[in-house]
């Protein structure tokens, strides 16, 4: 090789030789929309269980984004090596086959969750059109509250089928109501069985077998 040559290249293209071109999307980017306490947790789920190599982060709070992506990134060492990414812009999102939404205003003291059904509908108006727009094949997974009527509300402003749009529904109250009959059986949860089904909210109805 020619020493003129040499001197123009990098020395990662001295010292590595490329075996293949890289990946521009693996095929599995997922999405979460909204990186509270909620949506850092469906991030983190996805990373450390490995659904996903490839997690985007977006919330209209630009410097948390940036925030939580760092932090991610410094751990991806033990998660895999996944590609994590955040932005406030929904282009990043672009060829999602899952997103997650999990954005919305707090519930205030004394409020239920149908008292926010409002705003947060305002919330999702802006949201959904953005992600369907960049990913029309995705699948719109809704933990958001009021859940059940935010997911009715995503599918209309959505426009896909009704089996693309998806609520968290009632899993958390289950996951919640199994252990807490463990821990008057003095079993494993795992070993317990029972439902909460319904609203996911203050109508939900308790079906527990142990």
């Amino acid at each position: 090789m020619e020493k003129g040559h040499l001197e123009s290249m990098s020395l990662k293209d001295c010292l590595l030789c490329p075996v293949s071109p890289p990946v521009k999307d693996t095929g599995d980017k997922i999405t979460v929309v909204g990186v509270g306490a909620v949506g850092m947790a469906c991030a983190f789920s996805i990373l450390s269980q490995e659904v996903s190599s490839d997690v985007v982060l977006v919330d209209v709070m630009e410097d948390k984004v940036k925030g939580e992506v760092l932090d991610l990134q410094h751990g991806s060492l033990f998660l895999g090596n996944p590609k994590i990414s955040g932005c406030k812009d929904y282009a990043c999102t672009a060829g999602s086959k899952i997103c997650v939404v999990t954005a919305g205003v707090r519930q205030k003291e004394g409020e239920t969750r149908l008292d926010l059904v409002q705003r947060n509908t305002d919330v999702l108006k802006h949201i959904i059109p953005n992600l369907v727009k960049h990913s029309p094949d995705t699948i719109l997974f809704i933990v958001s509250n009021p859940c059940d009527i935010l997911t009715y509300v995503a599918w209309k402003l959505s426009g896909l089928p009704q089996y693309r749009v998806i609520g968290s529904g009632t899993n958390l109250d289950t996951s919640r109501f199994r252990f807490l009959m463990s821990q008057k059986l003095g079993l494993s949860s795992s070993s317990v069985h029972g439902w909460i089904i319904g609203e996911h909210g203050d109508s939900s109805y308790r079906y527990g077998l142990g």
